[in-house]
């Protein structure tokens, strides 16, 4: 997988369910309007708040409808018997990688314990095999994936490790992780999109790519980068603001649906007038965009 990755978000119904209408509805739109692939059940999906059986649902839903080439899904889990469970189904339904968050309730834990962690996953999940990348978020996880334990998980593991998402922010982390020989690393932001397109990285795994996946792909596939400017402007914006009630407040806004603004506890929606503000101030970017497609 490389390129334009939207980290898709998870429409919930009144009941704290994955919505598997809306949720086909929304994957399919991102694939037909700028997404190379799409990361189910990642931050932005809210997966660690649903129950395992909820994930593999929306996961069995998504493999069945959508092209699982182009579909990596989140299978982290703080246990270790539901990481191996949730990237064995990922590996029986056929995506093209799992995403493996640290187990990031103990603090502090020695790499070899990680080492374990990682090994452990991989050797349960091996008929079939699915590729297995890497997250670091120590934001939310309070763990960083070391340079030095990611070398030697490479090692060990082979092509079986094939990359790393990094949403810590830090540039100069991903760059290094970059530098390990066959190791696809995705930073979070769309502004690495045309180092991306240069070699430096294989993509971006992004958030608020669900809003701006249009521009994204001008940047990636064109070089655009005045498309750039205004798909950071987006994520800037989003950023500022609680992102996953953000983002689908737009959503919300774009689909004409107000379902689309339920976000699972303990996150909460925003006020009505920040979703609001949030609204008009994507749609004044986006239509500096219109202009600039216009005059082009």
């Amino acid at each position: 997988m490389k390129g334009v990755i939207a980290a898709i978000a998870t429409p919930v119904t009144e009941g704290n369910t994955p919505d598997i209408a809306r949720f086909l509805e929304h994957a399919r739109t991102l694939l037909e309007t700028g997404c190379d692939g799409l990361n189910v059940l990642g931050t932005t999906g809210e997966a660690t708040s649903f129950s395992t059986t909820a994930r593999q649902i929306l996961m069995q839903a998504a493999a069945s409808a959508l092209p699982c080439e182009r579909l990596m899904v989140g299978t982290g889990a703080a246990a270790l018997g539901d990481a191996i469970e949730l990237t064995a189904a990922a590996a029986d339904l056929g995506f093209s990688g799992a995403l493996l968050l640290p187990p990031f309730y103990y603090k502090s834990v020695a790499d070899d314990g990680l080492a374990a962690f990682v090994t452990a996953v991989a050797d349960a999940t091996v008929s079939p095999e699915i590729p297995l990348y890497l997250y670091n978020f120590p934001q939310m996880t309070g763990i960083v994936w070391s340079e030095t334990l990611v070398r030697h998980l490479k090692d060990e593991l082979g092509p079986r490790l094939a990359g790393l998402k990094d949403s810590s922010g830090d540039l100069a982390y991903a760059s290094t992780m970059a530098k390990i020989e066959d190791l696809a690393v995705f930073p979070s932001s769309e502004a690495v999109l045309l180092d991306a397109r240069g070699g430096v990285f294989a993509g971006c795994i992004s958030a608020t790519a669900n809003v701006n996946a249009s521009l994204c792909n001008r940047v990636f596939h064109q070089g655009d980068e005045d498309a750039l400017a205004m798909a950071v402007a987006i994520r800037d914006l989003l950023g500022a603001a609680p992102l996953i009630p953000g983002i689908k407040s737009v959503l919300a806004h774009n689909y004409s649906d107000r379902a689309w603004t339920r976000v699972l506890p303990p996150l909460l929606n925003l006020a009505k007038s920040s979703q609001e503000s949030i609204v008009r101030r994507v749609n004044e970017i986006r239509s500096r965009t219109s202009s600039m497609l216009r005059n082009c």
